[in-house]
């Protein structure tokens, strides 16, 4: 792992500062203090289509035609990225509709108990309930972190990791989610990236796949 930690140093630093400055944010203040600071970006325009349009990376229905690409690719990666995302997305499942399932969205939240007036982005399909851990933070962590793990070079490193970041961030701009949310979801996320790392690729196991699905048949 002393390779991974040399190669990988500068987005898990950085993955390490957002994480630090997410917990201090949530250890001093409530998350619908920090839910209302935050929408105050809410509003401008390319901000709204941005993230309205990134969100989608963490979808799970769009996350099996990416993960087919990946496998199309390298089948390998492929299969390290499938399983990142499948028991991440499980375990995080799980979490929300066995142990969390009290905890209710931004919009359940201001509207029926706070009575707050937040803004929203058009188009956005709300939802109420089942509000932690956030499916698509984690999916997009499992996804994403494990592209940025195996990439070669360091800005395709810190560009899925920007995918991953902005993936997850734009669920507490469409108020679909608190910052409490995105930052499990990123963490559950992480961890199985991390663990399947560990079994599959430092490891060198299915090395016979470490190649374009097209060129298995020629070995």
């Amino acid at each position: 792992m002393k390779s991974f930690l040399k190669h990988n140093s500068l987005i898990l630093s950085l993955y390490g500062i957002a994480l630090l400055f997410s917990f201090f944010l949530l250890l001093n203040y409530e998350k619908v203090i920090i839910h209302i600071y935050l929408n105050r970006l809410v509003g401008n325009a390319f901000l709204n289509d941005f993230f309205y349009y990134v969100t989608y990376f963490g979808d799970g229905m769009l996350a099996p035609f990416l993960l087919l690409a990946i496998l199309v690719y390298n089948t390998r990666l492929g299969i390290y990225t499938t399983l990142s995302f499948i028991t991440a997305s499980l375990f995080s499942q799980v979490l929300k509709h066995f142990f969390f399932d009290d905890v209710n969205r931004p919009l359940f939240v201001f509207q029926w108990q706070y009575h707050y007036p937040i803004n929203y982005v058009e188009g956005v399909e709300r939802y109420i309930h089942n509000s932690f851990p956030s499916g698509h933070a984690t999916q997009a962590f499992a996804i994403f972190m494990c592209l940025a793990f195996t990439a070669k070079k360091q800005p395709v490193k810190l560009l899925f990791f920007s995918l991953a970041v902005v993936t997850s961030f734009s669920r507490v701009y469409l108020s679909q989610h608190w910052l409490s949310d995105i930052t499990a979801g990123s963490v559950i996320g992480f961890i199985f990236s991390i663990l399947y790392y560990y079994l599959l690729i430092s490891r060198n196991k299915l090395q016979r796949f470490d190649r374009a699905i097209y060129k298995l048949k020629k070995t």
